[in-house]
């Protein structure tokens, strides 16, 4: 295990929206992370780097050690399962909504419904604890085609204004998790680098507390 602390971000908005957090605490990418073409990124504290995933990867990487600590969806920490990873804060950013959408009514329709997501560990237990029985059908983008085209009857997915939805005839149905940006934190790195670790969170959480 490394002296320095390494965090992993996420790519897209949640790096947009954690990068003016990890400055107000200190933390800078030497490097811009949108042009650079380096996989480890040197940062203006010589005692952290960084380093950009896909949003998937980076509990992975925080329950593996590659990485002390990583801001992660909480969707993608709910799929993930949470092993071996301290989740201290809630970072308040990239909110939307976990939800079950269709077509109105389409969520009461007698026998085994068929429901589209990447989502599909939430999914399962999410109807498995209210007794419903669904065959759940793994996508990875265009969610919303799948009742239009008939391949499923619902969709669990992400919903920030509910916009795209309404454009396509689909509804809100049930509502499964509030999902926002959590910072989390291998535990083996929380005993060997606490010190460094936090402090690190003291400082975050000061700014989240002044914002």
């Amino acid at each position: 295990m490394t002296e320095h602390l390494i965090i992993a971000l996420s790519k897209g908005r949640i790096l947009e929206d954690t990068l003016p957090l990890l400055a107000a605490a200190g933390i800078e990418p030497v490097d811009d992370p949108a042009r650079s073409r380096k996989l480890v990124l040197d940062t203006t504290d010589p005692g952290v780097k960084l380093v950009v995933l896909r949003a998937t990867d980076v509990p992975t990487y925080v329950q593996y050690g590659a990485a002390d600590l990583g801001v992660s969806g909480k969707d993608v920490l709910m799929e993930h399962g949470g092993d071996d990873l301290y989740e201290p804060l809630d970072l308040g950013i990239a909110r939307c909504r976990l939800m079950v959408a269709g077509f109105p009514d389409a969520h009461r329709r007698p026998g085994t419904l068929r429901v589209a997501t990447k989502f599909v560990n939430i999914t399962r237990r999410y109807f498995a604890e209210q007794g419903r029985q669904v065959e759940t059908i793994k996508l990875y983008g265009s969610m919303e085609l799948a009742p239009i085209a008939g391949l499923a009857d619902l969709i669990v997915d992400l919903v920030d204004t509910g916009r795209t939805l309404e454009a396509n005839g689909l509804v809100p149905l049930e509502h499964i998790a509030d999902i926002s940006s959590r910072m989390v934190v291998n535990r083996a790195s929380m005993k060997l680098k606490h010190k460094p670790i936090k402090a690190f969170l003291e400082k975050l959480e000061q700014r989240l507390g002044a914002a």
